[in-house]
């Protein structure tokens, strides 16, 4: 959870406004990194046509300013001691206040991955086989990803993706693993994740190729499909037969 917390920015709703052409944005960033909110960080920037001309920083604890009208205005802002004072009762009436309620609706929810390892390269001999364990639907995003081969890590060989959004708040994650496989080892891949109260380990099953497996699944569909129809024409067949009036000649 704190991964996910370390990288995490709220941007709360900004005050838009646009006259004569012009625009101007105030958003609210709140950033933290520790679940009790000690390391809480507010920023209040003021931005008109695309350039932040002041921004107030919980840190600094004052007003800056970026441009010359910014400096000028900035200076004006540190000197009140209401508007100061204002400011810095924002950072736990706009960020801590609005982190809480993430917190209880948002961030507290896990959703365990689902987890898939199959065979994407097989090995000709000479080189080696890729395999990929890749998790679907995961939340938060902070998911750990290892390969283990007969109880111990691997180390070389493995490249991963990035966490990737799928845009409805689910993330997934795909491992890839280059080996050379050898008679009777156990290769397995390794998820944790938030959603689990300890790490989950997927073993691949290489008695089969997975091309293989699909094709034989296919076949034996197939076979009892046949099975069926022909058991079905069978009993047809009798029915009609028992029915008839043979008319001698």
């Amino acid at each position: 959870m704190s991964k996910l917390l370390k990288i995490l920015l709220i941007v709360l709703p900004a005050v838009l406004h646009t006259a004569h052409g012009n625009f101007l944005s105030q958003p609210d960033w709140c950033i933290w990194s520790k679940e009790d909110l000690s390391d809480m960080e507010y920023i209040k920037p003021l931005i008109i046509n695309k350039i932040k001309y002041l921004e107030y920083n919980s840190t600094v604890g004052k007003v800056v300013g970026y441009t010359e009208l910014g400096i000028k205005n900035a200076d004006r802002f540190n000197k009140d001691p209401a508007f100061m004072q204002g400011l810095k009762a924002e950072l736990d009436s706009v960020c801590k206040n609005n982190v809480g309620n993430y917190y209880s609706g948002i961030l507290s929810k896990t959703v365990e991955p689902q987890v898939k390892v199959k065979l994407v390269k097989k090995s000709d001999g000479t080189h080696p086989a890729t395999l990929m364990c890749s998790a679907y639907s995961f939340y938060p995003p902070a998911i750990s990803v290892t390969w283990l081969r007969n109880g111990k890590e691997i180390k070389g060989g493995v490249t991963s993706t990035e966490e990737m959004a799928d845009g409805d708040w689910y993330y997934q994650v795909h491992s890839h693993l280059e080996y050379m496989p050898e008679s009777g080892e156990e290769i397995s891949c390794v998820v944790q994740h938030a959603s689990f109260t300890k790490p989950m380990n997927y073993k691949w099953d290489s008695s089969m190729p997975e091309p293989d497996k699909s094709k034989i699944a296919i076949g034996a569909s197939g076979l009892v499909l046949g099975i069926v129809l022909s058991a079905a024409g069978f009993i047809y067949y009798k029915k009609k037969s028992s029915g008839r009036i043979l008319v001698p000649t």
